[in-house]
């Protein structure tokens, strides 16, 4: 049977034998990638042993790089049993966290790159902030992706004293690095971490214009404003989807007295971008968002850059929002529905109208906005609902919305 027959039958002992005793140095590698990819099987133990037994050898050929490779893939108990083995320490299943750093951080200087990886990852995984100083000195290590699972394993632990560090990579010359620092920084999210940042939303990597655009979304003021408008016009759709994204997080992390001015300052920026460029983004948050504040913002951001009466999956959306979201979301939706105006929406909103079974405080949203976009037969339809409704919420918006299309002139 063949090394893939082996692996995809699950045939640990096979694949064992194979990377222990093979005089072939790419059959030997080959079994530790596939016993990397074994994870929980009923040999497991057997399974580290053996690489952890290969990954302790003095071997050169690239079978111990894909033997860490592997104890990395199947797990923090693994990385640590090498760690303990290389290290001559004992690193029992009850050793404290710190111990364990200590041990992996002793192993940041060994002669394998892999090895220095895999205890990068470890370091990140027990979160030990005492460890952030010789992560950040890692930084400076001679392969880049030592450099970059670093700064990986700085952001997990999140302690802002990285981020002096971690700014000085986004200028590594390799973009996997410079993502990572990226994704670090925004992470840590403090004020210095994201004016760092900035700098980054026209990186010639786009994953790097993604993670920073991403980021964006966590300032608490208008900084980053010009930034993400500039993002929608990325060459790439998942940095302008994300730059919508952070635009709407952004409208709901500043502060109260702020998110007037700074939506404001969207709207009037976002009137010459391409509007399926952000309405899509809008209406797919407004559709999926569990977040008030999000989805009140999305509800009413759409209505003032949408330009299309025939977008009916934006109607659509807004509708859904008026009648199950929270009061604000209602409200907003329905602010934005009398400004998009035309058939579909009169169509869903009498949808609502009339349907005895809806909400109370969403059938008074819809029927005071048909006041505002309706037309003669709304209006019409409003006067039978006036005369047969029991809901005396719907009564009033109904007669507020018939005074508004010169209809019905009894009294509430």
């Amino acid at each position: 049977m063949s090394l893939y027959e082996y692996e995809r039958s699950g045939n640990a002992q096979k694949l064992i034998g194979l990377l222990k005793r093979s005089d072939n140095a790419e059959v030997r590698r080959r079994a530790a990638e596939a016993l990397g990819r074994l994870e929980d099987h009923d040999d497991r133990d057997d399974i580290i042993n053996a690489l952890v037994q290969v990954a302790s050898e003095n071997d050169t050929d690239g079978v111990v790089a894909a033997a860490i490779d592997a104890l990395d893939e199947q797990g923090q108990d693994a990385l640590e049993k090498l760690i303990a083995t290389m290290a001559n320490v004992d690193l029992d299943a009850n050793a404290a966290d710190w111990v364990k750093a200590k041990a992996f951080v002793r192993a940041l200087d060994a002669e394998i790159p892999e090895l220095r990886m895999a205890a990068a990852n470890a370091l990140g995984e027990l979160d030990e902030s005492d460890a952030v100083p010789q992560l950040t000195e890692a930084f400076d290590d001679s392969d880049p992706r030592v450099r970059a699972r670093a700064a990986r394993a700085t952001g997990k632990i999140t302690d802002p004293r990285a981020t002096n560090p971690l700014e000085s990579l986004l200028t590594d010359p390799k973009a996997g690095v410079r993502r990572e620092a990226a994704e670090a920084l925004g992470r840590i999210s403090n004020r210095q971490a994201l004016q760092a940042l900035l700098s980054l939303y026209d990186d010639d990597d786009e994953r790097v214009r993604r993670i920073a655009v991403s980021a964006f979304g966590n300032f608490d003021n208008d900084r980053p404003v010009d930034p993400l408008i500039n993002a929608l016009g990325d060459e790439a759709a998942a940095v302008r989807r994300t730059a919508v994204f952070s635009l709407i997080e952004l409208l709901s992390n500043v502060p109260t007295e702020k998110s007037h001015q700074i939506r404001e300052t969207v709207v009037e920026q976002l009137s010459d971008t391409d509007d399926a460029t952000v309405v899509d983004p809008l209406v797919e948050i407004l559709q999926e968002s569990s977040q008030a504040a999000q989805r009140r913002n999305t509800a009413w951001l759409l209505g003032r850059v949408m330009d299309d009466q025939q977008n009916h999956d934006a109607i659509d959306a807004l509708v859904d929002a008026l009648a199950d979201g929270g009061q604000m979301t209602q409200q907003f939706a329905a602010t934005s529905l009398a400004e998009i105006g035309g058939n579909h929406v009169e169509r869903k909103l009498l949808e609502i109208a009339e349907d005895s079974d809806a909400e109370s405080n969403a059938r008074g949203h819809a029927v005071f906005t048909l006041g505002k976009v309706g037309d003669e037969e709304t209006g019409q339809r409003l006067e039978k609902l006036l005369d047969d409704t029991e809901d005396e919420q719907v009564r009033k918006k109904a007669f507020s919305a018939l005074s508004k299309l010169g209809g019905h002139n009894a009294s509430p």
